[in-house]
């Protein structure tokens, strides 16, 4: 036992460590490109009128795309000779989702603007936040396509380990890599939301 964690701390931390960065690589992309997409949809959606029933037909559509799909369409629907990374695949197929949410949190933000409550539009940090988040823990999808993130390096390492107790080991290393990181995160998102809803009230 001694012997596998001095492994997978010298050998495999490392990779795991590179891989989470890319995780959230990923999910700051999908993010950045949701903010600019979902926010002109967002005002779109509220100017009403034609413009604003096919900004709403699109976000509803976003809302329900399967990321794997998204993918896999992407990995097929580009020409050959396109040079595109595959964690560029992957964020380009979180964008529906990222976009959508933007969308939903940012009408209602803008609506709290017009009302004149600016400290309720700015509960829309913290979805943004929250939205991160989950982009995170849904860019994992890349190990279906080979991009080295996090997933793919603990699959990877589980493949070279003979031992059923040793995989369970290197699995509770991966949980717990991911997990409180992002536990801490939602911790600093329910504190933020905690001081807005004082301001508010």
């Amino acid at each position: 036992m001694i012997a596998l964690v001095e492994h997978l701390w010298s050998d495999f931390m490392p990779l795991l460590l590179a891989g989470m960065v890319v995780n959230f690589e990923i999910a700051g992309v999908a993010i950045g490109l949701g903010l600019a997409f979902g926010l002109v949809l967002a005002y779109a959606h509220l100017r009403g009128g034609l413009l604003g029933n096919a900004a709403a037909s699109a976000i509803t559509l976003m809302r329900a795309a399967p990321t794997f799909v998204v993918m896999f369409f992407l990995l097929n629907a580009l020409p050959r000779n396109m040079s595109i990374s595959g964690a560029m695949t992957v964020a380009l197929s979180l964008l529906p989702y990222s976009a959508a949410f933007v969308a939903d949190s940012g009408v209602d933000a803008l609506r709290h603007l017009r009302s004149g409550s600016a400290l309720a539009a700015l509960q829309f940090l913290p979805n943004v936040m929250r939205a991160f988040f989950v982009l995170v823990m849904s860019s994992s999808a890349g190990a279906a396509i080979g991009v080295g993130e996090g997933i793919t390096a603990i699959l990877h390492e589980a493949e070279l380990l003979p031992a059923l107790g040793d995989r369970l080991v290197l699995f509770a290393i991966g949980v717990a890599s991911f997990g409180i990181p992002l536990q801490l995160g939602f911790a600093l998102l329910r504190l933020i939301q905690r001081r807005l809803g004082l301001l508010l009230g």
